[in-house]
């Protein structure tokens, strides 16, 4: 098991890391500006899901590898770069129908925004990189269980990104739901958040680098 101080130590580090906004929560925002509150939390959650094969990699010693290929790594990059920009795209063309800010989703989209928020935080390249420079270094190697302790520092990031995820997707989909008075002001917002899933995508693009 992971000391007591260790867990602590990366619990704060990975809070520090999770408050400032970054791909993921510009992510939650600009599909919860699209989608609302209930689009948004599925995305985070999806997204989180998506972030568990990447804990299981680094804690199987699989990660170092990926994260160490140009090759691999740039593939990974630009598919998520891609996918990004894809969905900011749906957006724009979906901006005035769809997902409302109250009304239910459906159990076809929930499953869709699910895979979708899955694909973005499995491809997520920095993500990757932090996987693998930082849990290392909260590890203790002289209690062994080093795959088991990688992947308790996983879950713990894990958790803490839910929580506070959802409280950007919350804040952002509460202030789609003020907006969805007006059609066009909640096309506005559609469109908005589409721009920001767009930009997000060519800024990973084009410096999302394996260093």
């Amino acid at each position: 098991m992971v000391p007591i101080t260790n867990l602590l130590a990366f619990a704060l580090a990975s809070l520090v890391l999770i408050a400032i906004p970054g791909p993921s929560v510009l992510f939650v925002i600009g599909r919860s500006l699209a989608l609302g509150r209930k689009g948004g939390l599925l995305s985070v959650l999806g997204n989180a899901l998506g972030m568990v094969p990447q804990i299981i990699a680094v804690a199987l010693g699989v990660g170092v590898v990926l994260a160490q290929s140009v090759v691999l790594f740039t593939i990974i990059k630009f598919a998520g770069a891609a996918y990004l920009v894809y969905l900011g795209i749906q957006a724009i063309r979906h901006r005035g129908g769809g997902t409302t800010a109250a009304g239910p989703v459906p159990p076809s989209s929930t499953w869709r925004l699910l895979r979708e928020g899955f694909v973005v935080g499995a491809t997520n390249p920095k993500s990757i990189v932090f996987f693998v420079a930082v849990l290392p270094q909260f590890v203790d190697y002289r209690a062994g269980s080093i795959p088991l302790q990688l992947a308790s520092l996983g879950a713990v990031f894990l958790v803490l990104a839910l929580t506070l995820d959802s409280i950007w997707a919350l804040a952002a989909g509460t202030a789609r739901h003020w907006f969805a008075r007006s059609p066009k002001r909640i096309s506005t917002l559609g469109a908005a958040g589409g721009v920001m899933m767009i930009g997000l995508g060519g800024t990973l693009a084009l410096t999302g680098s394996k260093s």
